[in-house]
């Protein structure tokens, strides 16, 4: 069986490909029916919907990561503030880690909820240009646990992306949960009726993360999502009495470096660790705003504007093949 499993793994179609859902690899899977359901995208009506509610979203980056655990939350979030600094930018967050939905509180907004206008629901707001979309404003209590199969998760991701009054946006980010499962093909499948600039692959540098991250950009380019490039997070730690550095995770095989080179895939940056990075999030503020000349905020600043030249170029590469 695990042989079986193996094989069909390895000769998945993708969820692009016209046998999705019907190859023989497919016997099995758990996805089945969705690829089979949807492998081309939303049917033409829902399609529609979707562009039409999106249509004023110029750049859409979703962040993945392969293993839970890794700050993908937390780069979403720094990415949002990041990004929110140009006061000329609208930028939105939408969190779709329906089952761990901690973007609320690492925005400073929990506790608050979403209100239905006559255009659809409406993003809470950090400031005037940052807006928030989650499950989390859906629960009466943080501490509510939401115990939903498959097909009811990703009627709400469906609900988030066509009924939320997202308005004109520069920058949509999504904060997905970690994984290759049904909510990364919802949001892709349900995106491709408009499009997305991109991924940004979260990991940190020891091997156990690594192996996920692996599989994580397979699957980005078997659903032909692009991807931007990888972040490793809290890589390594200097501290700030002895000026020292610790490989808290040390990179045993190389790190992410080592691996996107074999994979020929961008390495965005590195993230040292930053005990003001976990404060900062837990009481719902930024952390480049709060420690504006940590190694950390430096090295998100540079991998920030590595993203947005990467958006430019890709809107510019689209415009030139309309």
């Amino acid at each position: 069986l695990a042989t079986q499993l193996s094989l069909s793994l390895a000769e998945c179609p993708g969820t692009g490909s016209a046998q999705a859902g019907r190859a023989s690899a497919c016997q099995g899977c758990p996805n089945q029916g969705l690829c089979a359901a949807g492998a081309a995208g939303p049917d033409p009506a829902e399609a529609a919907e979707l562009r039409a509610r999106l249509r004023a979203v110029r750049h859409t980056v979703l962040v993945l990561s392969g293993k839970g655990g890794v700050g993908k939350s937390t780069f979403s979030a720094l990415l949002a503030h990041g990004l929110a600094a140009d006061e000329t930018k609208q930028v939105a967050l939408l969190d779709i880690d329906i089952c761990g939905p901690s973007i609320p509180k690492m925005m400073g907004l929990e506790g608050e909820q979403v209100h239905q206008s006559g255009s659809g629901w409406s993003p809470v707001y950090v400031e005037e240009n940052l807006g928030v979309m989650s499950v989390g404003f859906l629960l009466s209590s943080p501490d509510d646990a939401v115990i939903w199969r498959g097909p009811k998760k990703n009627g709400l991701i469906k609900q988030f992306l066509r009924d939320v009054d997202w308005g004109e946006v520069d920058y949509l980010i999504v904060d997905t949960p970690p994984g290759t499962s049904d909510e990364h093909l919802s949001i892709v499948q349900y995106l491709s009726a408009t499009h997305i600039d991109g991924a940004v692959i979260v990991t940190t540098p020891q091997e156990v993360s690594l192996q996920d991250v692996r599989k994580e950009i397979n699957f980005c380019r078997k659903v032909k999502l692009p991807i931007i490039g990888v972040v490793e997070n809290m890589s390594g730690f200097v501290c700030p009495k002895c000026k020292n550095e610790s490989q808290i995770f040390p990179p045993t095989t190389g790190g992410a470096e080592k691996m996107c080179q074999n994979l020929n895939v961008s390495l965005l940056g590195k993230v040292p660790l930053d005990p003001q990075i976990g404060k900062s999030s837990d009481s719902g503020q930024s952390f480049l705003a709060e420690a504006p000349e940590s190694p950390a905020t430096l090295s998100y600043r540079s991998i920030i504007q590595r993203i947005q030249e990467y958006c430019e170029q890709h809107h510019f590469q689209e415009e030139k093949i309309m």
